[in-house]
């Protein structure tokens, strides 16, 4: 994965995109034709790092932002709102600032009273059926003496895990989802997507269990699937962890076999951050 592509999936490319719109608000108060050509170029690498990091706010955010730069954009045409208007730019897009920032902040889980997680994922946490590669639950498991119920299986979707969550009996105080990848990429529309979802996590929640969901790093222009993720992780009280954590992987030279699957060193190094976020909810005694 290259640098550029793992700024722009991990949602980086987003905050890259503000600075620089926040930069051609500020540059559109000059007169001279140096900082017109400045301001233009800001506003168009801006708008588009923004766009392709398929970063998921709510649509009235995007509205009323979309609406104040038009407006600003009107306003370069005459010297009459120019001020106002170029607040009103630094004004909206700190406030898509402040909305982002806590989806990249990893959330911390509370202690549990047994050593057991359960694991509902695809490919990059089942593997691809090599019997010689560890994957990262039995690693959890070996290294850190807990009882992993690993529910993960190639290929499947959310709906698809749904069905196998419905057709198992779960007593884990702690679940941890990495799904929702072959939904992104396959054929599963972003309705689809929300219905099973919801099923998925509504199935799982019980009275002192706590879920913990890996976020989906998006392809640009699939803002839809994001959106829905937060906002059901939000529903069902799900903690959800930065998309750059799992990229922060994949990023790896040696970690991948396809830039997806994981390796040998991807499966232990999958294993290592997995603990990094859930080791503090098993308290040894």
């Amino acid at each position: 994965m290259t640098p550029i592509v793992y700024h722009i999936v991990s949602g980086h490319a987003f905050f890259t995109g503000v600075v620089l719109v926040l930069l051609a608000a500020l540059l559109s108060l000059r007169e001279s034709s140096l900082a017109r050509r400045g301001m233009i170029l800001s506003l168009v690498i801006g708008v588009l790092a923004m766009a392709v990091s398929s970063t998921p706010l709510p649509w009235w955010f995007y509205g009323v932002a979309t609406l104040v730069t038009l407006f600003w954009l009107v306003t370069l045409f005459t010297q009459r709102w120019r001020k106002a208007a170029a607040e009103a730019m630094v004004g909206v897009w700190l406030l898509g600032l402040l909305l982002e920032v806590p989806y990249h902040l990893t959330p911390g889980v509370e202690p549990v009273s047994s050593r057991r997680l359960t694991v509902i994922g695809d490919s990059v946490t089942s593997g691809l059926g090599d019997r010689e590669t560890e994957t990262w639950p039995r690693i959890l498991a070996r290294e850190h003496d807990i009882a992993v119920q690993d529910l993960s299986h190639v290929g499947d979707t959310v709906a698809a895990a749904r069905k196998r969550v419905a057709e198992t009996q779960i007593d884990s105080q702690l679940v941890l989802l990495e799904i929702g990848g072959n939904d992104v990429l396959g054929s599963t529309t972003p309705v689809e997507f929300a219905t099973s979802l919801d099923r998925l996590l509504t199935e799982l929640a019980s009275p002192g269990r706590q879920l913990v969901m890996l976020e989906l790093p998006l392809p640009p222009f699939y803002h839809e699937f994001g959106r829905i993720q937060r906002r059901l992780a939000k529903k069902h009280d799900v903690k959800l962890v930065p998309k750059r954590v799992f990229l922060s992987i994949l990023a790896g030279g040696d970690t991948t076999l396809d830039s997806v699957h994981l390796s040998q060193a991807g499966q232990q190094k999958m294993a290592d951050v997995v603990w990094g976020i859930l080791g503090s909810g098993y308290v040894t005694e």
